[in-house]
């Protein structure tokens, strides 16, 4: 074994430098203090690699974006999981970053000569929350939709560079495919590539110049292994604790689709930017400018100039009142500014959607007709959905059984043709309506069977009048349609039932201009699919 790892370090050097990293000096005042930066390390790694997990089922386009997330969450195995950990991570990686960098401050560990690693430190503060602004976008619900409106408009207040800001963000006609992938490069490729230069970075100066000591510490130095490594094991092993267990608690929030025609959605940025969205309602009309853009960065200047307004001698922690009462204020505006904010969030984005609705919710209006048709032709006598017992045909919900959509269909119209001496009957239905039938089943699964089950009867035919009447070739529902015309999800929230129904019978007076041709529906079919587009 010795000749064989003399071998490895001789050409690669690889033992050499795990033993030079190992076996570092560092000051005796050393301790549990000093564990955040390997912490914060360790939450960059569990969002790389949580990101690529997700990337693997990710659909990197509006609207198939929303999709694949839904997907991840109530479908993928362990989707759930990985999404939550890569959110309530992400704000872990901000809450942790931001008290590596107080511990710092308190201490005074940016005097000289480590001035530039308090500078790149500050960068790195500055990416992780970058990270944080364009992965909000990238669910592409209503809630990162508008939050990043807001955004783009903040950043189109800047003097003279504010409309160069907003075309680089390619925001400039309005928050769209362009800003989507702008922002998705952002957070996939440039961000990643340039923090992980900057931590190298970082690291390598911490190692030049050492760890700081405490002032006034004369004891013998002592080795990063095995005592600090110890240390910041048990921080890592904490917080990764903390970390699932929020993610296997707490749902990450998916609201519904983004609807850039939703006026009345009320946006509210994520908890680590609250401070400054209530920051702006101090300043409004002229003076907005001084909220949005010269106080944030006059504080960002402010931060990195700290080495060189703070060029005394080292003192004692305990000695640092200055930097205590600093800490203090910031603390408690932060705080307050916070609290302020969540204390003006309407309850229903609180406490309501970011729940996501019942799972029936989630299907297009194909596979919600096709509950329709299951029910129709009673396929319940013969097959299970999950609920267990012994029946005739099959459980629906076992992988096992699942085929692709056009042998499910052969299999409707010739039973016996696709599997001999079966008992089922052929069933006589379009081939519309066969196609949301099967749509159906293969949408079913052991975790959503029971939702799905129990779809209300009502949203079930109304969305059989939809399909029927090929709503789905101008309008989306869930992502499913063509975008001729608005999305109605949300509809409820933009119009009454008595706009709704008077749209269908005269579209030109309500919507002067729409190619949308009237419908005459029938009492019992306006009434059914109008109660299935305001439950949307």
């Amino acid at each position: 074994m010795r000749r064989i790892l003399d071998w490895i370090d001789h050409r690669t050097g690889l033992e050499t430098a795990v033993r030079n990293f190992l076996y570092e000096d560092i000051p005796a005042s050393s301790g549990f203090h000093q564990v955040f930066g390997s912490v914060a390390l360790f939450l960059f790694l569990v969002q790389a690699f949580t990101g690529a997990m997700l990337a693997f089922n990710y659909a990197p386009s509006p609207g198939e974006a929303y999709n694949s997330v839904k997907y991840i969450m109530t479908e993928l195995t362990g989707g759930r999981l990985i999404r939550g950990l890569h959110h309530w991570g992400s704000s872990m990686m901000i809450v942790v970053v931001v008290l590596h960098m107080t511990q710092v401050f308190l201490w005074g560990a940016y005097k000289k000569p480590r001035e530039a690693t308090w500078m790149v430190g500050c960068v790195l503060m500055m990416m992780t929350l970058g990270f944080g602004l364009t992965g909000y976008l990238l669910p592409w619900d209503n809630r990162a939709y508008w939050g990043t409106v807001v955004t783009t408009q903040i950043a189109g207040l800047a003097p003279g560079a504010g409309p160069y800001v907003v075309r680089l963000m390619g925001a400039d006609g309005g928050v769209g495919v362009v800003t989507f992938s702008r922002f998705y490069a952002l957070h996939t490729l440039l961000l990643p590539l340039a923090i992980v230069l900057l931590i190298a970075f970082h690291i390598y100066l911490v190692r030049k110049h050492g760890v700081a000591p405490a002032s006034g510490d004369t004891l013998p130095k002592k080795k990063f292994f095995p005592e600090q490594v110890f240390k910041d094991t048990v921080a890592v092993f904490l917080a990764f604790v903390i970390l699932f267990v929020m993610a296997l608690t707490l749902r990450a929030p998916l609201e519904r689709l983004a609807d850039p025609t939703d006026t009345t959605y009320i946006p509210r940025p994520d908890w680590y930017f609250l401070f400054l969205f209530q920051t702006l309602k101090f300043f409004e009309g002229p003076l907005e400018v001084v909220g949005a853009v010269v106080l944030p960065n006059l504080a960002i200047v402010a931060l990195f100039l700290v080495p060189f307004l703070d060029r005394g001698r080292m003192k004692r922690v305990i000695e640092r009142k200055g930097a205590a009462v600093v800490v203090a204020v910031a603390a408690i505006g932060w705080t307050g500014l916070t609290a302020a904010a969540i204390a003006t969030t309407p309850a229903a984005l609180v406490s309501g959607e970011t729940e996501g609705p019942a799972a029936w919710r989630h299907l297009s209006p194909e596979e919600l007709a096709g509950i329709g048709y299951f029910r129709k032709e009673n396929c319940a006598a013969c097959h299970a959905l999950g609920e267990g017992g012994t029946k005739v045909g099959p459980d629906l919900t076992g992988a096992a059984i699942k085929r692709d959509a056009r042998w499910m269909i052969a299999h409707f119209k010739s039973p016996q043709a696709l599997v001999p001496g079966t008992s089922m009957p052929s069933i006589h239905l379009p081939d519309a309506q066969l196609n949301a039938l099967a749509a159906f089943i293969l949408k079913l699964n052991a975790r959503n069977a029971q939702d799905l089950r129990e779809a209300p009867q009502p949203a079930v035919e109304g969305a059989m009048v939809y399909q029927q009447n090929r709503c789905g070739a101008c309008h989306q529902v869930n992502g499913a349609g063509v975008k001729l015309g608005p999305p109605l999800n949300g509809l409820s929230q933009r119009h009454d039932r008595a706009w709704v129904e008077g749209h269908f019978a005269d579209p030109q007076k309500f919507s002067p201009g729409t190619v949308m041709p009237p419908y005459r529906f029938s009492p019992r079919d306006l009434e059914r699919v109008a109660s299935y587009l305001m439950s949307l």
